[in-house]
């Protein structure tokens, strides 16, 4: 005779045998992406997806609207030609850099060693071709946006009137043209200085002979008290002076002259980013450099708020390069 089971063990044995009879059988993938019988795509009917894509494009509709907004109200903030921030607020500052071309190539962009053959075209080329699209646009006025329309033929007596810019014409520039090859077919080349670009910034000039600061080359300063003389309409200019970093540089560097004036004139700032705006150029030939050794070279521009440091990384007011020719 068996033993008779307990109330407890028989109900839990029903429930069990209940909830094994109720577990639905698993949904096949191919089904969960369309199931023809009820009209549902990943398990939901036309009308839910219809709910939630409403809901999705009226919500992307209003975050492109509000970003739309943020920027519209952004760019009423700005001006397209003046900086917000300017001078001592701006991250250039107000002590604007010394620049020259040509350049080296781009494969080697840290390199200041201008060298090349004299005697061979193929090898200085590569110079005079990038002057030549460096000039560029000094050559052909109508490449930039706004150039020939608004120049200005200025001088020392004749401030350009509002928007308006100064003319920079390359052809005063003596030897060192496209014409003449820039002269390094001669290997007495010529390398062009320009003042880096500062919004608003208003060159403070040495323009008294007497007034001109003690570490500035005698030469130049020779210079200065000439022009003082005999044209001293002339003297708002920012000075120029290149020269031979060590004493066997300044013996191997040779004469050096100026076109078309030992620096930049004081009627092209300040800087306001007006349409067609080109940067004033002096360009300087190295007349005979004594050829086979390298020269170390470092040109200096001069105003009374041009600063200059003795750390080449920053070369503030300032620019090196060496010269080789072979």
């Amino acid at each position: 005779m068996s033993k008779p089971k307990s109330p407890t063990n028989q109900y839990q044995q029903e429930e069990d045998a209940f909830f094994v009879r109720r577990k639905p059988d698993p949904i096949p993938f191919s089904k969960f992406l369309y199931n023809s019988t009820e009209g549902t795509v990943l398990g939901r009917n036309a009308t839910s997806w219809a709910k939630i894509g409403t809901f999705y494009m009226i919500f992307y509709c209003v975050l492109a609207a509000l970003v739309a907004v943020c920027m519209w109200v952004f760019f009423q903030t700005l001006d397209p030609r003046t900086p917000k921030w300017q001078l001592d607020q701006s991250l250039i500052g107000t002590n604007p850099g010394l620049g020259f071309r040509p350049l080296p190539s781009e494969d080697n962009v840290e390199s200041t060693l201008i060298w090349y053959k004299g005697t061979e075209e193929k090898n200085y080329k590569q110079w005079t071709d990038a002057l030549d699209k460096f000039l560029e646009d000094y050559r052909t006025p109508g490449q930039i946006s706004g150039r020939g329309q608004n120049i200005y033929n200025c001088d020392y007596t004749q401030q350009p009137p509002p928007r308006t810019v100064c003319d920079v014409d390359i052809k005063q520039y003596g030897p060192c043209t496209l014409e003449n090859k820039y002269n390094y077919h001669k290997s007495a080349p010529c390398i062009f200085l320009k003042l880096n670009k500062i919004y608003g910034w208003i060159p403070e000039f040495f323009n008294e002979s007497t007034q001109l600061p003690g570490n500035m080359p005698a030469e130049l300063k020779d210079y200065i008290k000439t022009v003082e003389e005999k044209e001293k309409h002339t003297m708002n200019t920012v000075w120029v002076s290149c020269e031979g970093e060590n004493s066997a540089d300044i013996e191997n560097v040779g004469a050096i002259k100026y076109y078309p004036r030992r620096g930049f004139p004081g009627y092209y700032y300040p800087y306001e980013n007006s349409e067609g705006y080109l940067s004033p150029l002096v360009a300087v030939h190295f007349e005979r450099p004594v050829r086979g050794i390298i020269i170390n070279i470092e040109c200096k521009a001069w105003a009374r708020n041009i600063r200059h440091t003795n750390d080449r990384h920053e070369r503030l007011g300032s620019v090196h390069f060496e010269l080789l020719i072979d």
